[in-house]
This record gives C-alpha cells, sequence and structure tokens, in this order.
C-alpha cells in the first residue's frame, strides 16, 4: 500500500494465518450507517449480503441512480467492526466504510457475478475494507492499493490494476460522515481504480502529481470503466 506521501510502497505481513471470524457489527452502528445512506446517497436497491467473513463481514448497500447522483453506488457496511491501526498525530477516525460509483448499467446480480469481469468492483470493495484489519494498518484519503506487485489488472478485460482512496466529492460535507450519535464516528470514504501509468505517477512523483492529473481530468469518485489513463 503505498501510503499518501506515495513514496513507494509500503509492504505488510498479514497478522493472522487462517479465518478469523468476524466479531458482528454493534447495531446502533448498522443502523446509523443505513439511515445515513437513505438520507444523503438515495433509495437502497438492496443489500449485498456476506455469509463467512475473515476479520470484518462487509456487507454492501446498492443505492439506486438519481438526478443528483446518475450512477449506481455501492457502499460497504462491516469494515467499522473494528478500528483500523491509525498512527497518532493523524486526525482522522478509525472507523471507515468504503464506497464505490458504478455505472447505472452494470449489472449486480448473482449471475452476472459468475463473470469476474463484472465482479471485481464488488470484490475489490471486499478486499480494501479487510485490509487495515488484516495487516494492522490503515486507510485515509489519497492512500493507494495497487493489485499486486507489479500491480495487475482486477479482470482480463479491464486495464484497471489498482486503486486510490479519495474523498467524496459527489456529496455535500456531512454526508461524508456518519454520526453513530454514541461518539463513533465513521467516515465515508470512496475508492477510484487507477491505470498502472497512474499508480506509477502517483509511487515516482508522489500524491499532489497524482492529484493534479485527476484535477486536469475532471475525474470525481463516478468511476468511467472506459476512462483513458491521464498521465
Amino acid at each position: 500500500m503505498a501510503g499518501s506521501e506515495g513514496a513507494g510502497i509500503l509492504r505488510h505481513e498479514a497478522r493472522h494465518d487462517g479465518l478469523v471470524p468476524s466479531p458482528g457489527q454493534r447495531q446502533e452502528v448498522a443502523d446509523a450507517i443505513g439511515r445515513h445512506i437513505t438520507e444523503h446517497f438515495g433509495p437502497v436497491e438492496g443489500v449485498l449480503h456476506e455469509i463467512v467473513s475473515h476479520h470484518v463481514a462487509v456487507h454492501i448497500y446498492v443505492v439506486e441512480p438519481t438526478d443528483r447522483r446518475p450512477f449506481r453506488t455501492l457502499i460497504t457496511s462491516g469494515m467499522s467492526e473494528l478500528p483500523m491501526t491509525v498512527p497518532q498525530g493523524h486526525d482522522i477516525s478509525p472507523y471507515a466504510e468504503l464506497a464505490i460509483c458504478l455505472p447505472t448499467d452494470w449489472p449486480l446480480d448473482q449471475e452476472s457475478f459468475r463473470d469476474e469481469n463484472v465482479y471485481w468492483p464488488v470484490r475489490l470493495l471486499k478486499q480494501v475494507a479487510r485490509l487495515p484489519h488484516e495487516y494492522g494498518t490503515w486507510l485515509g484519503p489519497w492512500h493507494s492499493v495497487p493489485n499486486g506487485d507489479p500491480a495487475e489488472p482486477y479482470a482480463p478485460a479491464t486495464p484497471f490494476a489498482g486503486v486510490v482512496v479519495v474523498p467524496m466529492l459527489t456529496v455535500p460535507e456531512q454526508a461524508q460522515t456518519v454520526d453513530v450519535g454514541d461518539g463513533t464516528r465513521v467516515e465515508l470514504l470512496a475508492l477510484l481504480p487507477l491505470h498502472p501509468a497512474e499508480i506509477a505517477l502517483k509511487r515516482e512523483r508522489g500524491t499532489n502529481a497524482l492529484i493534479e492529473a485527476l484535477s486536469r481530468g475532471h475525474i470525481t469518485e463516478a468511476f468511467d470503466p472506459n476512462r483513458p489513463p491521464l498521465v
């Protein structure tokens, strides 16, 4: 995982061997996340539930497209079962959930999920949501996670080979944090898939260079599977 400074790749070792059962999400946290999604993102089309979970149970809310958000928003609920290991000096909540925004015509049924070219964004959400708990680390804005070293495409029909964690630009500030009501604050962060050249840009020239490239391309967290590399 590359840090926000973009200086190379930080390598971690898994803290456990084998399956580590999920402790289960506090009901008040799950309820607060569900209410927040409906209030700030739109009607919930359905939830992709997990049956067997490693570290945390990552359920995924699928939010219908709206006029204000003309894409399908997938938001996790379960990453915040456990706190991330946030170093001292960082003003970020240890609790987070992740989102990825897909085109309106992206299929999300179980039959389509048999095709890895369809399923990979869902798999990506689950993998990144577990990463901090599996490796005793944390995720914040502009952290990047390559798909291997060297980075390889997520699926045969996609060129994207890594992801960067970005602030959610298409919602107001109050939508970016879930206030559970007991003092727990859950940050909502988005995943933006990257081309190999964009991953290399961040690694070699740092976060600001990647931000400048994304800004030139007017890129938000709304994922365009057909967008060309910005470098």
